[in-house]
């Protein structure tokens, strides 16, 4: 069998390696959950089966995540965002201007919030035991505590690497080949090669704090959840906040991965493709999720009086030129000026935040103070203007920052969780008319 050639493509500074796989009539976007390693994949007839599988009825496009396989190692922790802008790349690179996104566990977060923020580019989505947070809470007790991280956390840095913890983890993940020679000597090549020590250890940090649990109901298409019985109660958690998504169970599924068992493999194959070709013609989507970005001056009508209409004018004019260009640089959308505040949107939180901390550095050049205030929600699209309930709540979390504050809502925080960025608790709001928030101080630039 001839392996399919690895491409590359750029997202951003970063070369993401990623292969084209059979010429069916839907694209399906592959990436795995956690590790992936594009070459070593082709070396296991068992993974390479599914590959295979879903290039029966679809163009697969696979790829390694940046920090893994072939693609660039990185400095910093890849975010959700990212992993989101590589998808993008990818399909860009491949001509595909909708897909359908495969994944599972840990990976069906970038899939959620992709498909969420990308609507008019995602055809469905097929996630296998999706994990939408990273940390239990009272109304999601399936994922770790912050006791079981800490010994997952501290396992991780002291093993990750070594035959023995392989061992182990093989012995979690596909319990059936615990004991297959040739499989775990695969194995432990495979997971060698797709992440480092570091990236491992990043990885899980990253995985620790995401949580895209807010943004499910902003998902508004067709949906595929597969997952074993006795894990049916996660998959409903997911199931019931993205309309019309359904869940099929695999019975004989022991471990994580469906290509080890012949009938679980089968079954995953048989749904997936009923699946896709009963998808049909997209509609045009009418709401995105979107970080709305609220800025304005402070005291400006106190700095108007001092300075005079003229000089005021003038100075108003340098502050919204500041800030254009910024918006242009970090690629937010200018929705409204109203005086001496400003109102945008981004297609990433990570993006928005960086903006917003270059404005307050950059007001503070021209002799004015700003503050800001962000969050993350579902928007309606009418016309080119977003409306909706996050509109206002990102105007109200923005009349709560003080001077110089970048402030931001929780569900900010939690999507750019893996990244450098540094919160400063701020407490429990109330927002008028949009109830209670968490809400956040972004650090100050060092």
């Amino acid at each position: 069998m001839d392996i399919p050639d690895i491409q590359y493509t750029r997202s951003g500074d970063v070369a993401v390696a990623y292969q084209v796989v059979g010429e069916g009539p839907v694209d399906v976007v592959w990436f795995r959950g956690m590790a992936g390693d594009l070459l070593s994949t082709w070396d296991q007839p068992l993974i390479v089966r599914h590959a295979l599988g879903l290039a029966a009825f679809s163009r697969v496009l696979g790829f390694d995540k940046r920090g893994t396989g072939l693609s660039d190692r990185v400095r910093e922790a890849a975010t959700l965002e990212t992993r989101m802008d590589d998808v993008r790349a990818v399909m860009d690179a491949a001509g595909s201007e909708r897909a359908v996104l495969w994944t599972a566990h840990e990976g069906s977060r970038t899939a959620l919030l992709f498909a969420a923020t990308y609507p008019e580019r995602t055809a469905g989505l097929v996630l296998l035991e999706p994990s939408v947070r990273g940390t239990g809470s009272s109304d999601y007790p399936w994922a770790p505590s912050e006791e079981e991280w800490r010994r997952r956390l501290a396992s991780v840095r002291e093993g990750w690497g070594q035959r023995r913890f392989f061992a182990e983890l093989l012995r979690e993940w596909a319990p059936s080949l615990a004991h297959d020679d040739a499989f775990k000597e695969w194995f432990v090549g495979h997971m060698r090669r797709s992440l480092s020590p570091g990236a491992a250890l990043s990885f899980f940090r990253t995985m620790k704090d995401a949580d895209v649990s807010d943004i499910l109901s902003s998902v508004s298409v067709p949906t595929l959840i597969l997952c074993k019985p006795e894990q049916r109660p996660e998959a409903e958690f997911v199931a019931q906040r993205i309309a019309g998504s359904e869940i099929i169970e695999l019975p004989g599924l022991d471990g994580l991965f469906t290509w080890v068992d012949d009938d679980v493999h089968e079954q995953t194959m048989r749904e997936s493709e009923r699946f896709l070709m009963r998808i049909g013609r997209p509609h045009e989507p009418d709401r995105v999720l979107a970080t709305v970005l609220f800025t304005d001056i402070v005291g400006s009508t106190t700095r108007a009086a001092e300075l005079g209409n003229a000089a005021w004018r003038t100075l108003l004019e340098r502050h919204h030129a500041v800030v254009r260009r910024r918006l242009d640089q970090f690629h937010g959308d200018e929705i409204d000026t109203a005086g001496d505040g400003f109102f945008a949107a981004f297609d990433g939180p990570r993006r928005a935040i960086e903006c917003a901390r270059a404005l307050v550095e950059d007001v503070q050049s021209i002799g004015l103070e700003i503050r800001a205030g962000l969050h993350t929600g579902e928007c309606e699209l009418m016309g080119t203007k977003p409306s909706g309930i996050a509109v206002p709540i990102g105007a109200r979390v923005a009349e709560q920052a003080e001077p110089g504050e970048v402030l931001v809502s929780s569900t900010v925080k939690d999507l750019v969780a893996g990244s450098e960025l540094i919160f400063e608790d701020r407490g429990l709001h109330e927002l008028k008319g949009v109830g209670e928030w968490k809400l956040y101080a972004v650090g100050r630039r060092s």
